[in-house]
């Protein structure tokens, strides 16, 4: 049995639910076969986030973190490639605070990789029949702030663990007066199955296209 554990995010910035948090139960509750779960809920708010997500991981000590959150406007699942040490916030997060310019980790890298094959986890997905793609930013909201902070934790305390985050778009249900894509809850439920199982299964990566020219 591969452990991992799960994280999703309360709703935020007015919304009354959110996907990355409704499609981690729908795993949990349907895990596929080899895989013994853990999930937490991660509040939408700077440093409590890390926080919980630490707690977590000294709870569950998995040996697969795949952190998940919304990433509105996006037609697709993302899976992320690089975290970066900053917290530039464009809203307030559920607290109110909104940090502009200020550093994740006083005096920490600039950047740190995923250490799951994030290329491999998007060709399977899209082999699923699923729409899927590789990510070169994580924002500098909350969701950014959490991915540093998992790889911060993985780079100075947890070598063997291995982590990364998805974002995933809209549940259908929010975007009726938006006009935004959205995806429905059981295929990025599906879509996160295919990632752990591909990211417990291997741990280097394949070569594919996945550059941005923006």
């Amino acid at each position: 049995m591969t452990r991992v554990l799960l994280t999703g995010f309360a709703p935020f910035d007015g919304e009354r639910v959110n996907p990355s948090w409704q499609a981690v139960r729908a795993v949990a509750a349907d895990p596929p076969p080899g895989h013994e779960i853990a999930t937490a809920e991660l509040p939408c708010v700077f440093g409590a986030a890390n926080d919980a997500l630490r707690r977590a991981v000294a709870d569950a000590d998995p040996e697969v973190v795949l952190c998940v959150g919304q990433a509105g406007g996006r037609p697709d699942v993302t899976v992320e490639r690089v975290a970066i040490n900053i917290d530039d916030a464009r809203i307030p997060d559920n607290s109110g605070a909104q940090p502009i310019d200020v550093p994740i980790v006083e005096d920490g890298p600039a950047a740190y990789f995923a250490t799951l094959p994030v290329k491999a986890c998007v060709a399977a997905v899209r082999e699923a029949g699923l729409p899927a793609s590789l990510s070169q930013t994580a924002g500098t909201f909350v969701c950014n702030h959490v991915f540093y902070g998992l790889m911060h934790l993985v780079a100075t305390e947890r070598p063997a663990l291995r982590g990364g985050f998805v974002h995933v778009p809209y549940a259908p249900g929010q975007v009726t007066d938006k006009g935004k894509p959205s995806l429905p809850v059981t295929s990025v439920a599906e879509a996160l199955r295919v990632i752990m199982i591909t990211a417990a299964g291997r741990s280097e990566d394949i070569k594919a296209v996945g550059g941005a020219t923006h």
